[in-house]
């Protein structure tokens, strides 16, 4: 929703091999169904990652990396705000895990 989809359907207007990294299965594919009927482009593909866990952000960078000849983009877009606090299952603050430290722990798998 927001800025990551009309990010994500501009890049498939251009069409562009495109990548939803959404944590909710559902919402994500209603989403990929909707850009490729309004782009046209079946490129346009699902992958499940949950920034707020570690495990989840190298499952991720792992599928990418061997899945996809190259990477052009990459658009962090996670983010949330006003929760409680709440510590991860891997003993990390969630908001502070899933707006900076999975993002950033992402990019760096990315590189190369």
């Amino acid at each position: 929703a927001g800025i990551g989809k009309c990010v994500a359907l501009d890049l498939a207007r251009r069409n562009a091999r495109t990548i939803l990294a959404c944590r909710s299965r559902e919402r994500g594919q209603a989403a990929v169904e909707e850009i490729r009927a309004a782009t046209g482009n079946p490129a346009v593909l699902l992958r499940l990652l949950d920034t707020s866990s570690l495990a989840s952000v190298r499952a991720f960078a792992q599928a990418v990396l061997r899945e996809e000849k190259r990477l052009d983009v990459l658009v962090n877009n996670a983010g949330l705000t006003g929760l409680p606090f709440t510590i991860t299952p891997e003993g990390l603050e969630q908001t502070f895990t899933t707006n900076y430290l999975g993002p950033f722990l992402l990019t760096n798998l990315l590189l190369g």
